[in-house]
């Protein structure tokens, strides 16, 4: 089968620049980082030219304006990913941390240390932002990658993966720490999947198709998020201008996206308080809402199914349920929840610890917008992904997340008897 893969000869390279990488100090890696923060700026105009291709095919395939927002390069977004790497070329190197040490009884000292986890692959769609922001934490993070963005920003990806490779050879990095698939062949994403050999983990980011396809073809261990089916929830003593502010950021600031809220929940005694402005600001925002019965009963939308509780919209679409107690907000969240990013506005100490304690989420907040779920919001510099998952990293995936731990040992002589 490895002889049929033409990814082969990508993997061999990725193999080699990983073990390269574990002698390129920190002083190269975070140069490296900086000029292609530098080299993002000065070609700005060769990024969004190349970006207005990926933006014209969109429209005519018909994506959605969301999906559009997402694909889109601004200067802003441009900005943001060059400051994205400097942030994370100005962040301790994780690699050689020691997290724990003591010495055994027999004399050996026993430590743990992170150590890079080797060649990632990162399958991700929409958001060309990733690129950068995927490579560069591998790279300071001592990974080389592989990546493997979506058709539909393919022009963007690969003037951006340029970049970043030319940034590479200019700090007298191994280029081949940063490679990109060249073509919009979904059989790459399953030639990808297969190469074990060479790949240490994957992690896709993208819609529960993709994610759903990585999980079940994968022969790689994989890290990942199937859904954002994100909530916040109104207490009874909910403070209405926080609770209006929270709201309107949380679904509309970006529909599109991971960490946006999808179902908003409301304590019963709230509703008749809040929920008509809130609902009244959301619908003149183009936001259409679905409602429980208790919820039509109280403003004119759209009656909610079973399945909008499940749903990730990535649009301007809200459920809306009003529930009788915190009780049934928390156990609403944890069954249709993606136990991803989950929000409570309230004045309640007491409701708030709890909701912290009980909601089984990778975020959790209090009175705050589910939207900042991000590496960059968390200082994080920025992020590979947003993990669902409970083994190895959960949360927003950044350089910790891409290290593994090693055990060192130093002895004097010892055996064991």
């Amino acid at each position: 089968m490895s002889e049929q893969n033409p990814l082969e000869p990508m993997g061999q390279q990725a193999r080699a620049a990983a073990h390269a990488l574990r002698s390129v100090s920190r002083s190269v890696k975070d140069a490296a980082l900086r000029e292609a923060a530098s080299r993002l700026r000065s070609s700005r105009e060769i990024l969004k030219a190349e970006n207005a291709k990926d933006l014209e095919a969109g429209r005519e395939k018909g994506l959605s304006a969301a999906m559009l927002d997402r694909l889109e390069l601004t200067d802003k977004r441009i900005e943001a990913m060059a400051e994205g790497l400097e942030t994370v070329a100005a962040l301790p190197d994780p690699v050689g941390d020691i997290v724990s040490q003591y010495v055994h009884p027999n004399g050996l000292r026993i430590a743990r240390i992170r150590q890079p986890i080797g060649v990632v692959g990162i399958i991700y769609e929409s958001r060309p932002n990733v690129t950068a922001d995927a490579a560069g934490l591998c790279l300071k993070s001592g990974n080389a990658c592989i990546l493997r963005g979506g058709s539909e920003a393919l022009r963007s990806n690969l003037a951006i993966a340029a970049i970043l490779r030319d940034a590479l050879a200019a700090a007298h990095a191994p280029e081949n720490a940063i490679q990109i698939i060249e073509t919009a062949d979904r059989e790459a994403v399953g030639h990808l999947l297969r190469m074990d050999q060479y790949v240490d983990l994957i992690v896709p980011r993208g819609g529960k198709s993709l994610i759903s396809r990585v999980y079940a073809e994968s022969r790689i261990p994989v890290v990942a998020h199937l859904d954002g089916v994100c909530h916040v929830y109104l207490h009874e003593d909910a403070d209405p201008e926080k609770a209006m502010k929270i709201v309107l950021n949380a679904k509309l600031q970006r529909p599109g996206v991971c960490n946006a809220m999808e179902t908003l929940l409301v304590h019963q005694s709230a509703a008749p308080v809040m929920l008509r402005d809130i609902c009244l600001a959301l619908a003149e925002a183009g936001c259409e809402l679905r409602g429980c019965e208790r919820t039509r009963m109280l403003i004119d939308c759209f009656p909610a199914t079973e399945e909008d509780w499940r749903t990730e919209y990535l649009d301007k679409i809200l459920s809306i349920r009003i529930v009788s107690s915190l009780d049934e907000a928390i156990a609403h969240i944890n069954e249709y929840g993606s136990h991803h990013s989950d929000a409570i506005v309230t004045e309640s100490y007491e409701a708030a610890e709890r909701f912290l304690d009980e909601v089984d989420s990778a975020a959790v907040y209090v009175n705050a917008s589910t939207r900042f779920t991000d590496g960059y919001e968390f200082g994080l510099g920025a992020e590979i992904g947003i993990s669902t998952s409970k083994l190895h990293c959960r949360g927003p995936m950044a350089l910790e997340g891409l290290t593994t731990l090693k055990y060192v040992v130093r002895g004097n002589g010892q055996i064991r008897e």
